[in-house]
């Protein structure tokens, strides 16, 4: 006797976009002895990163707390989810443009250093060259991305604080992977076409 089988259907699977993590923030922006050695290398205010830290902290949890009567316990989720997101996001990009400008300082530095090249060489008395505004500009981009990176953390400490479990990014499904803008449109414009 056989059985005949019945056609199985296909699981869906459905792709997700990954979100930001506080793990890929730490990879880009500097750690609080890294911004303390750049800020006393350039001359430039030391952070107080636990005070930023701290400060996010309490502002979101106090926050959260004058929402509490007006927000159930999943609507509270879904808003710091949000707001942790933003943060973290925010972070990540300061992270991102932060390591973009040490890549330039270390080329215009490179280029410098090499004695036959003219258009490298320091500007007029009085005036810094390109290369030693590259390597400020760094410096200044690194203290924001810190100082971005702390709130973060913040932010992600008053989460779990108030929703009880850790922070983890949201993964937004994508919608027709594998289907690019210009294909759907294409798609669009002969469904018009007829």
């Amino acid at each position: 006797m056989t059985k005949s089988a019945a056609p199985r259907q296909a699981a869906k699977v459905v792709q997700l976009r990954k979100g930001t993590t506080l793990e890929m923030v730490r990879l880009c922006c500097p750690d609080p002895a890294q911004a303390t050695l750049i800020s006393e290398s350039f001359g430039l205010p030391v952070l107080d990163g636990d005070g930023i830290r701290d400060l996010h902290r309490r502002l979101i949890v106090e926050t959260a707390d004058s929402l509490g009567e007006g927000l159930g316990e999943r609507a509270m989720q879904i808003h710091l989810q949000r707001i942790v997101g933003a943060y973290v996001g925010s972070a990540h990009g300061a992270g991102q443009f932060y390591s973009r400008a040490v890549t330039e300082a270390r080329d215009a530095t490179a280029k410098a250093a090499n004695d036959t090249r003219d258009e490298d060489l320091d500007g007029p008395v009085g005036f810094d060259s390109a290369a030693q505004r590259k390597r400020e500009f760094a410096a200044d981009m690194a203290l924001q991305s810190h100082a971005l990176m702390m709130a973060a953390e913040g932010a992600i400490a008053a989460y779990e604080h108030v929703v009880g479990e850790a922070w983890k990014p949201f993964e937004r499904p994508v919608e027709n992977p594998g289907q690019s803008v210009d294909r759907k449109a294409a798609e669009l414009q002969m469904a018009a076409l007829g």
